[in-house]
């Protein structure tokens, strides 16, 4: 039931590679028996066994397909296999593959995972994870899921590994008392398996992340008109997990890459003008505990840097802008990206000092068209937090909200809050809007951050990748802890909650930072500041946006 020996050791096998098994459609439920690599693949009722070099599977299971169809948990233990089907937990010897029933939940068993005597079994529709011993089959105690999504178990020792489809993380929970010790975002959407591997050379361990989903693509069909069509197909793998947790500054980084990002403004007026004097500013990325800057180069012409509230800011300067002239200006940079969640709780933030009177004067004022003033945006910042007092639950609760009174939409112009309010639909930059004027009139200060997303499709290396559209996103700002991330919208996963948390103090590696709490690109002529009344820059020139992959950061 195993492969032919090779040369290589198991840290060499498991190393930095996507596994994509052939023929497989979904992968749930992923486990190690040593160095074999079983998964099941829930569609089809295949418990395989893979090869991490080759991709090569093999089905072990060749004549109880059917018993393993539907099933999404997977673990072993010693001589056993554990199993998940509907509501039942299943538990069978090895290599006989003979289901014996262990127990029945009223709902759904999602994932499971044992250690010795201890067997847990997570209930995505009951909210908990159910402890049960193995031996009299009782219940023992129960703790709640630390996500809102479907999840899948494993366990190593002291720590309970749990990774959450809809949340796109992995939390590592002690398994004695059910408390999260922090949490990692996952590169990829829809985590659906997750096992620990030991290295018995090196005593090295490393977590394995199986991913299912589908994926659209452009499909020749002659019978069409045009010869094209939208469909879609399955899309499963499995890739390694890398994390560092640093327990001071509580938050974890996980897999990042190393992207090259191109900004470009190309003058190409719809009517010709002449400005005199000319200074056009575009931010740089940032520096940030999970965006390092390796490299910066002009494009087109050189440019002057300036440094405008701690943010790096490219200037380009023209004596004038004359009609029929035309230039390609901006910047490339090379970055390491990589994903960051922070874990602090209400608790922590119970005795923290006053915002100081700087952060006051700059981040809890209406000086970007907020409408704070408003009668619609004043009830709503009350409504919003009620009798809360604890400035993580109110941001938490200012979060959902927005994301209750609103529906995500497209929109070529940004609203103030009042009107996005009365309307009920925003676009990314609106629910930015919204959420600054809710938090500032409830003292928390927040700022903007972003503009571009890089196309998250990691395994296009080397490949020129266009985002669809420009995104911003916010920080908040907790005194003694200082500025977290947090997504504007619910980040199309739906509506009427319960929302998950996946960006809520995170980010994942293909968010870019640029230009924190500052314009992302100013124009000024004779030393004055044009603003779009004045002239709109999409009126002088279009911009051009290019990110290439370069390769996947190693690991910590």
């Amino acid at each position: 039931m195993s492969f032919a020996p090779t040369s290589l050791t198991a840290s060499q096998m498991f190393g930095q590679r996507t596994i994509r098994p052939l023929t497989a459609a979904t992968l749930c439920g992923i486990a190690f028996i040593q160095d074999r690599l079983i998964a099941i693949d829930t569609i089809k009722g295949h418990l395989l066994e893979i090869d991490p070099i080759t991709d090569n599977s093999r089905i072990l299971n060749p004549h109880q397909t059917e018993e393993f169809s539907e099933v999404t948990g997977l673990a072993v233990w010693e001589d056993t296999l554990w199993v998940t089907r509907g509501n039942s937990v299943y538990v069978s010897k090895l290599p006989s593959l003979a289901l014996e029933h262990f127990a029945t939940l009223p709902y759904t068993a999602d994932g499971v995972a044992v250690w010795d005597s201890t067997v847990y079994i997570s209930c995505q529709k009951l909210g908990y994870i159910l402890i049960y011993d193995r031996d009299s089959r009782k219940e023992i105690t129960r703790f709640y899921t630390p996500g809102v999504g479907v999840e899948n178990l494993t366990v190593n020792r002291e720590t309970l590994w749990i990774c959450d489809r809809t949340e796109q993380t992995v939390y590592s929970m002690d398994r004695a008392t059910g408390e999260v010790r922090f949490s990692v975002l996952t590169p990829f959407d829809s985590p659906t398996g997750i096992a620990v591997h030991l290295d018995t050379e090196t005593g090295k361990e490393s977590i394995f992340i199986a991913y299912a989903s589908e994926e659209p693509y452009i499909r020749d069909n002659p019978n069409a008109d045009p010869n094209h069509e939208l469909t879609y197909r399955d899309r499963t793998f499995i890739h390694p997990l890398y994390y560092h947790h640093d327990p001071d500054k509580k938050y974890a980084l996980s897999n990042g890459y190393l992207i090259e990002m191109s900004y470009a403004e190309e003058i190409a007026p719809l009517e010709e003008v002449y400005i005199p004097d000319v200074e056009w500013r575009i931010a740089l990325p940032s520096e940030t505990e999970r965006q390092k800057v390796k490299h910066i180069e002009p494009i087109g012409i050189p440019f002057t840097e300036e440094i405008i509230d701690g943010q790096r800011v490219a200037v380009f300067k023209f004596d004038s802008l004359a009609p029929g002239e035309r230039h390609i200006f901006g910047w490339k940079a090379q970055l390491e990206v990589r994903g960051i969640k922070y874990r602090i709780t209400p608790k922590d933030v119970e005795d923290i000092p006053e915002v100081s009177p700087e952060l006051q004067t700059r981040y809890l004022v209406d000086n970007d068209d907020l409408a704070m003033d408003t009668p619609i945006v004043r009830r709503s910042a009350r409504d919003a937090i009620g009798s809360e007092t604890n400035l993580l639950r109110k941001m938490y609760s200012i979060r959902n909200y927005v994301y209750d009174e609103l529906s995500y939409g497209i929109k070529p112009y940004i609203d103030t809050p009042d009107i996005v309010l009365e309307r009920g639909v925003g676009s990314c930059g609106e629910y930015v809007g919204v959420l600054l004027a809710l938090c500032r009139l409830n003292g928390i200060p927040c700022r903007t951050v972003g503009r571009y997303k890089c196309p998250p499709h990691s395994e296009h290396q080397g490949v020129p990748l266009q985002p669809d559209f420009n995104h911003v996103w916010l920080e908040f700002y907790i005194p003694g802890i200082g500025w977290l991330p947090m997504e504007s919208n619910p980040d199309d996963l739906g509506n009427n909650g319960p929302y998950p948390t996946r960006f809520f103090m995170g980010l994942c590696w293909y968010h870019i930072e640029i230009g924190k709490g500052i314009s992302f690109e100013t124009l000024s002529s004779q030393g004055k500041r044009l603003t779009k009344e004045d002239i709109p820059m999409g009126d002088l020139a279009i911009n051009h946006i290019r990110f290439t992959i370069l390769q996947e950061l190693p690991p910590f």
